[in-house]
């Protein structure tokens, strides 16, 4: 794991260039432009705002709010996953030159996709404001929370990419467990309503459920999150990127003959 962090610092002006080129890849020839960063997000926080705050009410106040709160984080995580867990399989025409990094390709999803989701930011923080929820002190945490799923989705997002080289059935796999895994985040509802039975492993077991309460409770509520689940997540998201970084480091050669 470490040979693969320190090749993506040694080739971080790479990872720079190929941020750069998919962000402006990604809106090339749209008239709105990076607008869509803004755009997007805000017309899934409509839709599932009209859904449930008036076909299935949810009592919760300034409840858009509340949604976009956990929307923005999901929609990084999801956009990472699907992207990279083609991300190797989709690029021989870069694996195959000489001594190519093929770390840097899934490195390279998420890091856009961590782009827009800051560039949604201010929106967000917009929308609060007007809403009367003020920033406190606990957004100083922010940055440690979201580097927890940054670690989140990175592991997630190597594993796969690795995998994905010989199992292509996988992305497909994973765009409908996405889908399920959407309705049993906290997104749209809060974790107190979960069963109490099974509501902290429902939660616990789930990393994108610990993320969003803690986003919540960041943004949401002004209070620090629980602590103890992002450290359990941080901790599993290491093992799995070691995990990943072991099989880049047995079949780097082979990536680009399979593709």
């Amino acid at each position: 794991m470490f040979r693969n962090l320190r090749e993506l610092y040694q080739y971080r002006g790479l990872l720079l260039s190929l941020t750069q080129r998919e962000l402006k890849a990604r809106y090339r020839g749209s008239l709105l432009g990076f607008l869509w960063t803004f755009l997007n997000p805000t017309m899934q926080m409509a839709v599932y705002s009209l859904l449930f705050s008036v076909w299935m009410r949810q009592k919760i106040e300034h409840y858009t709010y509340f949604v976009f709160i956990g929307l923005l984080p999901w929609i990084w995580f999801t956009s990472s996953v699907v992207g990279g867990a083609s991300a190797i399989s989709d690029r021989r025409d870069l694996l195959t030159k000489v001594r190519f990094p093929a770390q840097v390709l899934p490195t390279t999803v998420v890091t856009t996709n961590l782009v827009n989701f800051l560039l949604a930011m201010p929106l967000l923080l917009l929308l609060g404001l007007v809403l009367g929820h003020p920033l406190t002190w606990h957004i100083l945490l922010f940055p440690a929370v979201l580097f927890v799923q940054l670690w989140v989705t990175m592991a997630l997002v190597y594993l796969f990419s690795a995998i994905n080289v010989t199992f292509r059935d996988l992305q497909q796999i994973l765009s409908n467990i996405l889908t399920m895994w959407f309705f049993v985040t906290p997104i749209f509802y809060r974790a107190e309503t979960l069963p109490e039975k099974f509501r902290d492993l429902l939660v616990l077991a789930n990393p994108m459920a610990v993320m969003a309460t803690s986003y919540q409770a960041l943004f949401y509520d002004g209070r620090v999150p629980d602590l103890a689940p992002l450290g359990i997540w941080m901790g599993i998201a290491v093992v799995l990127l070691w995990m990943a970084a072991g099989i880049f480091e047995r079949r780097r050669e082979e990536f680009a003959e399979i593709v």
